[in-house]
């Protein structure tokens, strides 16, 4: 699916929730995003019209709900300038067709690339994406994200699409409307996939900062690794066993890493055994769809568990470090860097802890997991070892 281009950012535009307005709607949705890289970028789009994986108990999304009968009525691509404001440099734009077409209807379940078109961001600008959807009401939802920005966005009612001025648009909340996949033609050595929960999309780190592990690793690679983000507020393993929407886009890795399973315990209250199974059946339909894939571990985060869960996160994080470690191609033990030292390393450092005392990683957490994980991985792939 990616062959020569690759994943635009290490921002994750992965859904977890269903927009199903009360009546007939035309918004426009614009984001803006920190490339990989800079300059000329030829840029398209792929996206999947189905919800990745679960939100909360699942009452009101679940992974693999398909998004209805929508229509994109126009999508522009822009220098967004060096500050986030709603704004896009006028004469920068450029309109992103779909077969020709500028506008397209987007049916139930699918998925579509679109043609691509070459935008040119200055050196430490934003990619400002915008497109204008039409929605004809509650019986058609649109997948999306919902979590705490991580990207500054905005939006405004009808179509707006290819305005520079930020007139009419206002702070998006926390929905986050993206493509499934931005990508920019680069040839990379390999691709690597990041499947996780909201600690792997970097939920709670600052906004437009990029400072969750996953973009710390992305940065430290360098832009001739491809790095796509696919994590995933509220999201758990299970929601990867049954034909999974969300995993069919962790098959497009030459290497996977996969750090889930801390709400599989925290909300879904998994028992170790259902919770094994579960990864046990994601690390197979990986090997059995790409033999020869390099599969990354990662052992449980520390995320301040206790009782009954606490139990259950040191027996996954045995079976993680002592026998899955045999049918993958190496463990990245996580749990070790964010958690507090034995015997209380279930939970996270206070130096790594959100506001609120909130168990998400923070920035200096980001820093910390990327760094221990560049250490680590560069020392598993020989292709970064120096030939002095």
């Amino acid at each position: 699916m990616l062959k020569e281009w690759t994943s635009l950012t290490a921002l994750s535009s992965a859904a977890n929730f269903m927009w199903r307005p009360e009546h007939k709607t035309t918004i426009t949705f614009r984001t803006y995003i920190r490339p990989r890289e800079f300059g000329q970028l030829p840029i398209k789009l792929w996206h999947s019209n189905t919800v990745d994986s679960t939100w909360a108990d699942g009452s009101e999304s679940r992974a693999n709900d398909h998004g209805g009968r929508w229509r994109i009525e126009q999508c522009v691509v822009a220098d967004g300038g060096p500050l986030p404001d709603g704004s896009m440099i006028a004469g920068s734009e450029r309109t992103l067709t779909f077969e020709g077409e500028t506008s397209r209807n987007v049916e139930q379940g699918e998925q579509f690339w679109s043609d691509s078109v070459t935008v040119h961001i200055p050196d430490q600008h934003f990619l400002a994406f915008s497109w204008t959807i039409t929605i004809d009401g509650p019986m058609n939802g649109l997948p999306y994200n919902t979590e705490s920005l991580l990207a500054s966005a905005y939006e405004a009612e009808g179509g707006h699409a290819a305005q520079a001025a930020g007139e009419g648009f206002v702070p998006a909340g926390n929905r986050q409307v993206l493509p499934s996949l931005l990508v920019y033609k680069k040839p990379v050595s390999k691709h690597i996939v990041f499947l996780g929960d909201s600690i792997t999309q970097g939920v709670r780190t600052e906004q437009d900062g990029y400072a969750f592990w996953a973009a710390k690793i992305a940065a430290g690679l360098g832009p001739e690794v491809g790095v796509w983000n696919i994590g995933s507020g509220w999201s758990r393993a299970y929601d990867l066993t049954n034909e999974s929407a969300w995993l069919s886009k962790a098959k497009q890795g030459d290497e996977v890493v996969i750090c889930l399973g801390v709400n599989d315990i925290g909300t879904a209250n998994r028992s170790a055994e259902q919770l094994v199974a579960d990864l046990r059946s994601v690390i197979k339909q990986l090997q059995s769809n790409k033999p020869g894939c390099k599969l990354w571990l990662c052992t449980l985060p520390a995320f301040n568990f206790e009782g009954g869960q606490e139990i259950v996160w040191r027996t996954v994080n045995d079976w993680i470090r002592h026998t899955a470690a045999d049918s993958v191609s190496g463990i990245f033990d996580i749990a070790k860097v964010l958690g507090q030292p034995e015997p209380q390393d279930q939970l996270v450092q206070a130096a790594y802890m959100s506001p609120n005392n909130d168990p998400h990683p923070n920035g200096l957490a980001g820093t910390a997991v990327a760094d221990a994980f560049l250490a680590w991985y560069k020392g598993q792939n020989s292709e970064f070892v120096s030939s002095d």
